[in-house]
């Protein structure tokens, strides 16, 4: 499957989030997020490692766009820093943020170049946090609100493509149930009650979108896997799906039904942790959205436990795996297009994530990724088939750009199609995986 085997519009691109790579994080009048106390706590993140420099992208950004344009891509998703607008979470305004991030924005159109503009990639303003408690707290709605008309306002005249939230999956669950992520509790209870704030804030940016931007569409970006039982009993295949909807029916399904799904919910509610709804909560969480955003990157296999808080334990498979340990299972991202296009309100979608983590080493000034071209190679066939049958696919972006900060996993995981070194510079070096996918855009 060639590129011309999909529409002339259809976006192709990368993609990056700013905790992650703008580094710059205690200057230009940046406020502290969540993840920089995270980060800085010992023993939270892997060998001590944080996001202060990063790629180093808020200095090198003119950089990174020539190497996006010679790559051939036509769009760029990318996250604004909350606190790199807000300091504070709310009130003053820091110009030199927004400044940033409206360079950005033109030098990609000068470029030819969309961009994508993600306004929540799980940093925070720690301010919010020490605070109201960030997404603990109903109050968050009004400010992320609040911010997104900022950053509406600052860069909607020329950037048309937005995205709420990125995985409110892993902003709640990661964050509170596992701890995994900042600001690290684990709560099964407050767990629900951020992922219900989350889906309410999604909502109220929606909202405030179409007060502000002007032709112009939005959606939100969620963590979508493939989930499969384990054999085909009806305990297992009750399993999959109370696994199905708590990864995905759960922040797929509110925003387009105004309903959280049935067999989980009941669950939940059981055992007195189901979010409290409150009058007015579901009509806003389900304000129309324009697209949906499908992150995807493996799929997962359930057995029933019913001595799980979830009624499902997860089963290891035997296809090769990633450096994040996540099985190669293209097909799944095909399934689960077919799936979202039939159940969840029949809207536009763009792949925003997919990619992989590879064991990546520099050999002679190069890095030969052969696993992640198969694996990019494969998962656009699976994009491919899907347009085929009826899937309202309208994009494809790799994760990442650049070799990242990967969250708790520090710098120790490489999504990139360009290697950084972090231990001279940040140089770039671009992998084979990017000349792969040069070849295929510009043929």
């Amino acid at each position: 499957m060639e590129r011309k085997s999909f529409p002339e519009d259809f976006l192709w691109g990368t993609a990056t989030a700013a905790y992650q790579i703008e580094g710059a994080d205690f200057e230009e009048g940046k406020g502290p997020s969540i993840w920089t106390d995270f980060s800085h706590r010992q023993g939270r993140v892997f060998s001590g490692h944080n996001g202060d420099i990063a790629c180093n992208h808020y200095y090198r950004c003119s950089e990174d766009i020539s190497l996006m344009r010679e790559l051939g891509v036509n769009a760029y998703r990318f996250s604004v820093s909350w606190p790199r607008v807000l300091p504070a979470g709310s009130g003053r305004i820091n110009r030199k943020g927004l400044d940033f991030y409206s360079k950005l924005v033109d030098e990609l159109l000068e470029s030819r170049i969309t961009p994508l503009v993600t306004l929540y990639h799980w940093d925070l303003p720690l301010s919010l946090q020490e605070k109201i408690g960030g997404w603990e707290s109903r109050d968050i709605v009004n400010y992320f609100g609040d911010y997104a008309s900022v950053v509406f306002e600052a860069l909607g005249d020329r950037a048309k493509l937005w995205i709420t939230l990125n995985e409110p999956f892993c902003s709640s669950h990661l964050s509170y149930l596992w701890g995994e992520h900042a600001p690290g509790k684990k709560d099964p209870r407050l767990s629900f009650i951020v992922a219900h704030n989350l889906l309410l804030s999604h909502g109220e940016g929606v909202r405030r979108f179409r007060e502000t931007v002007k032709n112009g569409k939005i959606g939100l970006s969620n963590v979508s896997s493939h989930a499969e039982a384990i054999s085909g009993s009806q305990e297992d295949l009750f399993a999959a799906k109370l696994r199905d909807q708590f990864v995905n029916g759960w922040f797929f399904l509110p925003p387009v039904s105004g309903e959280y799904p049935q067999e989980l919910f009941e669950r939940l509610d059981s055992y007195g942790i189901a979010p409290e709804i409150l009058p007015g909560d579901m009509d806003l969480i389900s304000t129309p959205l324009d697209f949906w955003g499908v992150n995807y990157y493996t799929r997962s296999i359930v057995r029933a436990e019913e001595s799980e808080l979830l009624g499902y334990s997860e089963v290891s498979g035997d296809l090769r795996k990633t450096e994040m340990g996540w099985e190669i299972f293209p097909k799944g991202l095909e399934r689960f297009l077919i799936k979202a296009h039939a159940e969840y309100g029949n809207r536009p979608i763009y792949i925003t994530e997919n990619g992989m983590a590879a064991r990546d080493r520099p050999v002679n000034g190069r890095v030969e990724d052969l696993e992640r071209i198969a694996y990019l190679r494969d998962h656009i066939q699976a994009a491919g088939r899907a347009l085929e049958s009826g899937v309202d696919l309208r994009g494809y972006f790799v994760w990442s750009l650049l070799d990242n900060f990967e969250w708790a996993h520090g710098y120790s995981k490489r999504f990139g199609l360009i290697y950084v070194d972090f231990s001279d510079g940040q140089r770039r070096l671009r992998k084979d995986s990017y000349e792969f996918y040069r070849r295929f855009l510009n043929y």
